[in-house]
């Protein structure tokens, strides 16, 4: 009876893990207008951005920022700040698309030479 139990537990995860799909249909998020919403100490925070295959405008908090955009793959791409202000702004961000839906997709980012990973969630607006 234990050996049915395993067989049949062991079944069970193998169908479930051949069913899953992660979708990535990211030619689908390469260029257009999006925003990304996220919650920091009970404030919502809103980032709009507009990307066309070289360039990506963004806005948060007011303030409005442009960087040349470097496609690695499909679903990778390095935002590089074409004007930063500072030394710390004139790094670049590596953007990797981890799932798609139909109007938005999930991702993770990191500032080049840095370990620390961000998660996100864009909704594209058109």
């Amino acid at each position: 009876m234990r050996q049915f139990v395993f067989l049949l537990l062991i079944t069970f995860c193998i169908t479930a893990c051949s069913n899953y799909k992660n979708t990535r249909e990211c030619d689908d998020f390469r260029t257009g207008t999006f925003v990304w919403e996220q919650d920091s100490g009970g404030n919502l925070l809103k980032t709009t951005f507009e990307r066309t295959e070289n360039i990506q405008i963004e806005t948060f908090e007011g303030v409005t920022d442009t960087s040349r955009v470097e496609w690695i793959n499909a679903c990778e791409w390095r935002i590089i700040p074409i004007n930063p202000k500072t030394n710390a702004d004139s790094r670049a961000y590596l953007f990797k698309i981890l799932n798609t839906s139909k109007d938005s997709y999930s991702f993770e980012f990191k500032q080049s030479g840095r370990d620390q990973i961000y998660y996100g969630t864009a909704k594209k607006l058109d």
